[in-house]
């Protein structure tokens, strides 16, 4: 008796479709949750038209949204990398979400690759609207569009270890509000909208080792002075990266 060919297959479906399946479904939950808009998309795009457009703050020479818009965009990928994506994971882990997506035949690393490149898509998203808003008022970027990227993708690394630490070690509402201050206050103290030298030199000199300043200042080396590469930005924001995912990987809970 020969055997029977069944149709469809069970088991598992390649890993790589998995992970693709997955990110396509973190970024359609990010892209329609309100508050998350609220972070990455609104708040961003109106205080860079804000201050480009109402003198409220002295930015030095030149332009007004030459010295905003690579803050914001270091603004940016905080709002995703870090703050939305501690939300969104600390209440999935309340939730029980992860418990059950880590049963399931998506294997952990690949959960988070997922949830790494919902990020990315999201930031190419916001990137490219913020983008068109400044060029719209008047920006004139410069510099090597491959030390953009490089800022970008090292700041990346450096916010999402920071925000799957703190969503997997604290509580979903200890998470909610600890990432909304922390948001607020690197947006006042971090060299986004108002410049480090305000600060007394005391306070500059740790504010300079902050992810969010490392970002906003190499970036704003890049495209605004024309520098080739930070490397001083990059070293500290490598670090971060480092450091926050290495204390992620170690110390988040699934439960």
């Amino acid at each position: 008796m020969s055997t029977g060919t069944y149709l469809p297959k069970p088991g598992a479906a390649p890993v790589g479709r998995m992970i693709a399946a997955q990110t396509a479904l973190e970024t359609r939950m990010l892209l329609r949750n309100g508050e998350q808009l609220l972070l990455t998309v609104i708040i961003p795009s109106l205080l860079l038209v804000l201050f480009s457009t109402v003198d409220v703050v002295d930015t030095g020479a030149g332009e007004a949204v030459d010295f905003l818009a690579p803050g914001v965009l270091a603004l940016a990928v905080m709002s995703t990398a870090f703050t939305g994506q501690a939300i969104a994971t600390g209440f999935e882990r309340r939730y029980g979400v992860l418990k059950r997506l880590g049963a399931s035949p998506l294997p952990r690393w690949a959960l988070m690759t997922a949830k790494t490149l919902s990020v990315l898509v999201t930031e190419v998203l916001q990137i490219a609207l913020l983008t068109a808003i400044a060029l719209g008022l008047g920006w004139s970027p410069q510099g090597n569009p491959a030390a953009v990227l490089l800022l970008l993708f090292l700041g990346t690394a450096a916010f999402s270890g920071l925000g799957l630490l703190m969503a997997g070690t604290l509580r979903a509402e200890a998470t909610l509000a600890a990432a909304n201050l922390v948001f607020l206050l690197l947006l006042v103290g971090g060299g986004v909208i108002v410049p480090l030298e305000k600060f007394p030199d005391a306070a500059r000199s740790v504010l300079e080792l902050l992810p969010i300043s490392a970002l906003s200042d190499g970036l704003r080396d890049v495209l605004q002075g024309g520098a080739a590469m930070p490397w001083g930005d990059a070293l500290v924001l490598a670090v971060w990266a480092v450091l926050g995912l290495g204390a992620a990987a170690r110390f988040f809970r699934w439960e």
